[in-house]
């Protein structure tokens, strides 16, 4: 055992002290043991790649995906206000001239291997991309997971929060732009309605425009490969595919151009906040744990290298 562990009562009343500033305690000498993650103090190669449970991260989701059905109710009765919103959207991007869903609307609505590609797209790889770039982070990159996912969570709180105060009508519903997928529908497994399988259209929110969520969780993706891949392949499929995914939300007129810039703001805000956030809930379980008895708290861990030398 460490000399460090058999201090351990001392170590536990001076990180007391120290926990909220998260320097290192002094003369522990970077050896690792419970007692940093327990009192957030900085991770070393042990801690840092703790994973999240799994079952929390399942409990995120299903907390996500309920307040994702909130906003869809509460929005169903608000039609007339999300077409006031869509017109205002296009009439400022025409003055400004900056409103490229229009012709790729129709270059995607007239090419019949255009359209059914961009609606299997659009239908598709919003729901299989984010999850597995989810669990490959959580398998390979434990260390970058959590700072990662709280990113994705924060974002996609401020999108539901936005569709909730600023619903919006995609384009395919404003005369002047063709429903692709309605279009193709006879060529895929989605319904005419929306991109969800048919029968299901009652389970989207029909006015979540903007922002957009497939363009903000293809950029987050699209980051986490960057940052994290190993392989020019992966780093490439990384810039590519947030491009691609920006192509298919305005030619299948499920987007507008203004929906795709709110949708990278949102995952920069998220950025922004997430290690703010993890700090937060850090001190708060710190804080928790300092009002335990010394007795009650859990030994410390003892690294293998240090076993031998005890």
């Amino acid at each position: 055992m460490c000399d460090t562990c058999h201090q351990w009562p001392r170590i536990v009343a001076r990180a007391a002290v120290r926990r909220v500033s998260g320097r290192p305690l002094a003369g522990t000498g970077g050896v690792t043991c419970a007692v940093r993650q327990t009192w957030g103090m900085p991770t070393t190669s042990a801690t840092a790649h703790t994973r999240p449970r799994w079952w929390t991260e399942l409990l995120l989701i299903a907390v996500l995906y309920e307040a994702y059905s909130l906003s869809r109710l509460l929005v169903r009765g608000d039609v007339d206000a999300a077409l006031r919103n869509a017109e205002r959207i296009l009439h400022v991007e025409s003055l400004t001239h900056l409103d490229p869903e229009r012709m790729l609307n129709r270059v995607v609505s007239a090419h019949a291997y255009f359209g059914v590609v961009f609606d299997y797209a659009y239908a598709t790889l919003h729901y299989v991309v984010t999850p597995l770039v989810l669990l490959w982070l959580w398998r390979r990159r434990p260390d970058r997971y959590r700072g990662a996912r709280t990113t994705l969570a924060i974002a996609t709180v401020v999108s539901l929060a936005g569709f909730m105060l600023f619903p919006t009508a995609p384009p395919r519903m404003i005369e002047g732009f063709t429903d692709t997928m309605a279009h193709f529908a006879s060529w895929g497994w989605w319904g005419a309605g929306a991109s969800a399988p048919r029968g299901m259209e009652h389970m989207t929110n029909e006015y979540a425009a903007m922002p957009s969520l497939h363009v903000g969780w293809a950029a987050w993706c699209g980051w986490q490969l960057w940052r994290h891949g190993r392989g020019r392949v992966l780093r490439t499929l990384g810039v590519l595919y947030p491009l691609f995914v920006v192509l298919v939300v305005l030619g299948t007129a499920n987007h507008y151009l203004a929906d795709v810039v709110a949708g990278l703001a949102v995952m920069g805000l998220g950025a922004y906040a997430s290690p703010r956030v993890l700090r937060t809930t850090d001190r708060l379980r710190a804080g928790v744990t300092t009002r335990r008895p010394v007795s009650e708290l859990p030994p410390p861990a003892i690294e293998s290298d240090q076993k031998t030398a005890a």
